[in-house]
């Protein structure tokens, strides 16, 4: 069967860090036709874990991202298992041995797809949730003259301290198996995956929604119905998993030439109109950090979401509130 994506050959990718990533590909996909003048792109970058297939339940006829209007490009992140990734790299940079890529590669590597591919030299909107929203205030900051309009939804412009603690205990879980031995696996770590998954449970939802037993929404009986069948061992290549958790813990807008390290100064030149979409109960990227980010943002807007549904509510989550809230932000920022 054919794949559903396209896929932009990178060549030899020369990373952050210096390494050359040797036939380095983007995985992506469309939906819409680009207008003539080539003014009506939105980038919907993925979230962890996720491919193009994740973000399609927001595009389509009758909503705010609604294919007849916009040019929607959803670029793979790098170790996803689409794009470049641990488990499709050849050696000597295959498995445990793929590079760290950071949020600014991902994003100059979707800039080189837009302009290479499609002669693109403005983007109505970047929008994405988690890791999909670090890259929208990546794309803000490494691209102010491009980039027209930014919603980050459950997301930030860098991986605070116990965000990255928390990321540490995920890779600590899926590590401790015997069987991952140290990436150079020849089957799944499946108890490390399980033990994962359970780690993703406690952190991805609220105490309210534990506590109120929202899971039967989602048609599970008891609580352990939910974790095991929502929650088990992941379909997810280990070493992909841990090269997007690196990815994660090393974002920030502010760590390349352009700021040399000024987290504030790069929050300022991000001249896109924002609104930037925390959710109330999201234990990943709580709203004080997105406040913070809002307060130093020259066009900003808070808009939390608010819901029991933490981390996933920016997906949206299955709540229908979430999905409509969203909808409304992203309609009023495009007609801005």
């Amino acid at each position: 069967m054919a794949p559903d994506y396209e896929v932009f050959e990178l060549g030899d990718y020369r990373l952050q860090s210096g390494v050359v990533l040797p036939d380095a590909r983007l995985a992506y996909q469309t939906y819409g036709e680009l207008n003539a003048v080539r003014d009506n792109v939105v980038v919907y970058p993925t979230a962890y874990g996720g491919t193009h297939a994740n973000c399609e339940p927001i595009i389509g006829a009758g909503l705010a991202l609604d294919p007849s209007r916009y040019f929607i490009v959803v670029p793979n992140m790098f170790g996803n298992g689409l794009s470049s990734s641990p488990s499709n790299t050849p050696a000597p940079f295959s498995g445990p041995d793929f590079p760290g890529v950071t949020i600014h590669d991902m994003v100059q590597a979707q800039h080189r797809l837009l302009s290479e591919r499609f002669g693109i030299e403005r983007i109505r909107l970047v929008t994405g949730t988690s890791m999909g929203g670090l890259q929208a205030f990546e794309w803000g900051a490494a691209f102010p003259e491009l980039v027209e309009r930014i919603v980050p939804r459950c997301g930030a412009a860098r991986c605070s301290p116990h965000n990255w603690v928390f990321l540490d205990g995920i890779e600590a879980a899926l590590t401790a198996d015997a069987a991952f031995a140290g990436g150079r696996y020849q089957e799944p770590p499946t108890n490390g995956l399980r033990a994962m998954g359970r780690v993703w449970a406690g952190w991805a939802l609220s105490q309210a929604f534990y506590r109120e037993e929202r899971w039967r929404e989602l048609g599970a009986e008891s609580l352990a119905d939910y974790l095991a069948t929502n929650w088990g061992a992941r379909p997810l290549d280990a070493n992909d998993q841990l090269a997007m958790i690196w990815s994660w813990q090393h974002a920030d807008i502010s760590a390349n030439a352009m700021y040399r390290g000024d987290f504030d100064q790069a929050l300022a030149a991000i001249r896109a109109r924002a609104i930037v979409m925390p959710s109330s109960t999201d234990l990943y990227f709580p709203p004080e950090d997105n406040a913070y980010e809002v307060a130093r943002m020259p066009i900003a807007e808070l808009r939390p979401f608010e819901t029991v549904w933490g981390h996933l509510a920016g997906s949206p989550g299955p709540d229908p509130q979430d999905a409509a809230a969203l909808d409304l932000a992203l309609r009023e920022i495009l007609a801005a």
